[in-house]
């Protein structure tokens, strides 16, 4: 038998039902993986072997008694900028190091209600903002497929610890591409869901009218069972949508001929990259093998997206930011003249770069004399792309694209140039802009041997277009089943 952490959660549940394993087993061998892996991918902020532990003993008990759910007994990783009860949960910022909540985030609550093992939190850039999980103030997690490159941001811990057996499924959330960036990177499937379809509450907010939790899975069976569980209505979210959901798994098996791919020339005009051009046609290639038809199609506000982005994400980043000022929890400067310069120095040791630069960004463009300017400019050509999208959607049942412009670059290669880092999103933000559902998937590798993903977007809530898309390329297809060698 292969050690059980290389195992996915469909064919650990099945051995848990029979009998063949417990789960305190399989989380046994998952920490042991941690243990020996965590010095060179550093996947993890603060790892719970107490905790972990004690949730399979509570599995095992509802599997013995035969009340066992689809995902209990299963070891997950948690991002670290979702509410854990009682255990740190930092967002990768001083400003945070001793943040213990007094709740559980929604999607935790979810977690152990279905008696999934929690493993620990995640490494992430600092607040999310970033796109090599570099930013982090614990330090940079590292790519399993090549330690010396970044796994992408800003959910790379929970991307790495699912590639190199560090978790058997994880959480990431997504504002600009950050669960799908980091999917491509390190070889595994991850999901952006529809804005509003999973719940916020108990996520610390970069931007709220982007943000959204979403799953990591080694394959698609994997990422449908984890997206049940979190797909649900939350009356804690003012933004949760209620709309009820088939079983995803259902569509797994669901034939796509006579579907239809839209390539939008804006996203495919900008590639450059031969590795990520080849492993595209590829997959269209299988997929016309398997009866889709492909149309172009244009999306032109799409050359705005980032510039939008970059002044509306920012622009809440400064309001949501702005609670951290050492009064009520978080980090407090020890030396002070007043009040004012508690708050100065607060903030000035607690917040990292990035963060520091993007509220500046968004404190200048809400500023009096120029919200019109920017702010409002970008609310405006947000519009721009959700209609582009609509239209987009009335020729085709979901649109391919690359995820990234190439594959993962080098730790260090595009830190000082935060022009260079943010076009790396240039193929993930719209689908956040336009609230819309989107999916990374493993479909080759570079000369280099680095994973390479495809991007594939649908329309708001239509996730299970995704899940049937994505499982009829992995039954063609070996790209999810590699494994870092580690």
């Amino acid at each position: 038998m292969s050690h059980l952490y290389e195992k996915t959660a469909s064919d650990l549940a099945g051995l848990l039902r029979s009998g063949k394993v417990s789960s305190v087993e399989i989380t046994e061998s998952v920490l042991s993986r941690i243990e020996s892996l965590e010095p060179a991918v550093h996947s993890y902020v603060n790892v719970y072997p107490d905790l972990a532990v004690s949730m399979a003993k509570k599995a095992d008990e509802d599997i013995r008694r035969g009340t066992a759910k689809a995902l209990t007994g299963i070891p997950i990783a948690i991002k670290d900028n979702m509410c854990l009860e009682g255990r740190k949960t930092t967002c990768g910022s001083h400003i945070l190091a001793n943040f213990r909540p007094p709740f559980d985030s929604s999607v935790v609550k979810l977690i152990k209600d279905e008696r999934m093992v929690i493993l620990g939190s995640a490494n992430m850039d600092e607040f999310a903002m970033g796109s090599s999980t570099e930013t982090s103030c614990w330090g940079t997690t590292h790519n399993p497929w090549d330690i010396e490159r970044t796994p992408g941001g800003s959910s790379g811990g929970s991307a790495a610890a699912v590639a190199c057996g560090q978790a058997i499924v994880s959480l990431g959330s997504d504002t600009g591409g950050s669960i799908r960036l980091p999917a491509s990177f390190c070889g595994v499937t991850g999901m952006k869901p529809t804005y509003g379809a999973v719940s916020r509450f108990g996520l610390v907010a970069y931007a709220s009218s982007l943000d959204q939790i979403g799953p990591f899975a080694r394959d698609i069976r994997d990422m449908s069972l984890l997206l049940n569980l979190i797909y649900k209505h939350d009356s804690l979210d003012s933004t949760s949508v209620e709309i009820g959901h088939s079983d995803f798994t259902s569509f797994l098996d669901n034939s796509v001929s006579g579907m239809t791919l839209g390539l939008p020339t804006e996203f495919f005009g900008k590639l450059t990259n031969e590795d990520v051009e080849k492993n595209l046609s590829e997959a269209r290639r299988i997929f016309e093998k398997q009866g889709v038809n492909f149309v172009e199609l244009s999306l032109p506000s799409l050359d705005y997206g980032i510039a939008a982005y970059y002044i509306i994400a920012p622009c809440e980043a400064s309001s949501n930011l702005a609670r951290y000022d050492g009064v009520k929890y978080g980090h407090r400067a020890e030396k002070f003249d007043n009040m004012i310069d508690m708050y100065c120095r607060t903030r000035a040791e607690g917040f990292g770069q990035e963060a520091k630069r993007r509220i500046m960004l968004g404190t200048y463009a809400l500023s009096s004399g120029y919200y019109d300017a920017y702010y409002l400019k970008a609310a405006k050509i947000r519009t721009l792309i959700t209609q582009d999208f609509k239209k987009a959607f009335e020729s085709c049942d979901a649109i391919l694209s690359p995820v990234a412009p190439a594959p993962a670059f080098k730790i260090g290669e595009k830190i000082d140039d935060p022009i260079q880092m943010y076009l790396t999103d240039v193929f993930t933000i719209p689908v956040n802009m336009a609230g819309l559902p989107g999916i990374s998937c493993p479909a080759g590798f570079s000369r280099d041997g680095l994973p390479i993903g495809m991007q594939l977007i649908s329309s708001h809530f239509q996730e299970s277009k995704l899940v049937q898309l994505v499982s009829a390329f992995q039954r063609e297809t070996d790209h999810h089943l590699k494994r870092p060698a580690i």
